[in-house]
């Protein structure tokens, strides 16, 4: 293939992907239809998405005003809120829910586009881009965990960072050292302390907000220029204006779960599910309390490396990441029905994973 011919092949790809004609209001608003079929309500998944990110936005600014990022007075300045500002408890349980609530509903978009095969072309960018928004969400969640300085937070980050280190032992030579040297970027310092906690509130309130707001912007670029995808085999006949019908739509769904995640904050504080100790102080002098595991959203990941070498749950991990960014191209010409049938095995091995692992892991190792 000559140089013209690759200019040329760039060039379309680049038209097909970024359709400048498209670039108006009619066309991307006014004129837009959202086709209405079985899977329709997959659609509004991704604006619940944005729902929860906005309300992690406006509840993340609030908790800002109290918040302490040293490691003397994180903990007391988050206590104080909880006790003393007057609807402090409120906001910072909404905060915590609706950061549960924005990643089970990515991970179920996620999985719906899957199946419905919204990374055909043209949208292979929008799928891309959406895979890596799932990873700044992981990483949000896991910079976030840290902050409220208690002993969960800081020794399931300890077990995070020594994670990482680990890799080095199953790669030769001189690059059995870089994960080391990427703990240590992060940590800071010989062992998790002010400078970890100080590199951590930085990359949740302003690197990968930023990181966020870039990749959101190209996300949402993309969809709204090329629209919904098909989402069936089958071309339905049927569809809705995008405007006003469909964001109407949209609000009404948003409505609801602000109301449902209200009344979970008022009513159930986010701690209710784990032993009080482990919301105590962190004590660099005291033992490492039972009881300690990940959030919930990093359980699928937790139980396998606690039951399986550790070098074959990286691998599994970094394949599974591969095969998301490049699922454009791997499953080019697989058909819907086999694309929804891995996304509903991979949603049942999240779903055990997450509901019975404990169960699960307590049998395995009481058989051995």
């Amino acid at each position: 293939m000559n140089e013209s011919t690759r200019f040329a092949r760039s060039i379309r790809f680049l038209a097909d992907r970024f359709p400048m004609e498209k670039l108006n209001f009619q066309s991307m608003v006014a004129k837009k239809d959202v086709p209405v079929h079985r899977m329709s309500w997959a659609y509004y998944l991704g604006g619940l998405v944005l729902f929860f990110f906005g309300i992690q936005l406006m509840t993340g600014i609030a908790l800002l005003f109290y918040y302490q990022p040293s490691v003397s007075d994180a903990h007391a300045s988050v206590e104080y809120l909880t006790r003393n500002v007057a609807g402090g408890a409120l906001i910072r349980n909404i905060h915590a829910w609706s950061s549960s609530g924005m990643i089970f509903t990515l991970l179920i978009h996620l999985l719906t586009t899957f199946a419905m095969k919204a990374f055909a072309r043209p949208r292979e960018l929008t799928w891309v881009s959406g895979v890596l928004l799932l990873m700044l969400t992981f990483a949000f969640g896991f910079t976030g965990y840290l902050l409220p300085w208690h002993q969960i937070a800081v020794n399931a980050t300890k077990v995070g960072l020594q994670s990482i280190e680990q890799l080095g032992e199953f790669l030769p030579g001189a690059l059995s050292e870089i994960p080391t040297k990427i703990r240590v970027a992060i940590q800071g310092e010989a062992a998790v302390g002010q400078a970890t906690l100080s590199r951590f509130f930085a990359a949740h309130v302003v690197l990968l907000p930023l990181a966020t707001f870039a990749v959101l912007g190209l996300h949402l670029f993309q969809v709204q220029i090329h629209g919904m995808s098909p989402g069936v085999d089958k071309p339905t006949t049927r569809s809705e204006r995008f405007f006003p019908f469909f964001v109407l739509k949209d609000f009404r769904v948003w409505g609801v779960v602000m109301f449902v995640l209200a009344t979970i904050a008022l009513c159930i504080p986010f701690e209710a599910f784990f032993d009080y100790p482990l919301f105590e102080p962190y004590d660099a002098l005291g033992s490492t309390p039972d009881g300690i595991k990940p959030e919930w959203y990093f359980l699928f990941l937790y139980y396998p490396l606690e039951l399986l070498p550790f070098w074959l749950v990286n691998l599994i991990v970094m394949l599974a990441v591969g095969v998301l960014l490049m699922a454009p191209v791997i499953f080019r010409g697989t058909s819907r029905r086999v694309l929804s049938t891995i996304a509903i095995l991979v949603a049942a091995y999240l779903v055990v994973s997450t509901v019975f692992g404990q169960e699960i892991y307590e049998m395995i190792k009481g058989g051995h």
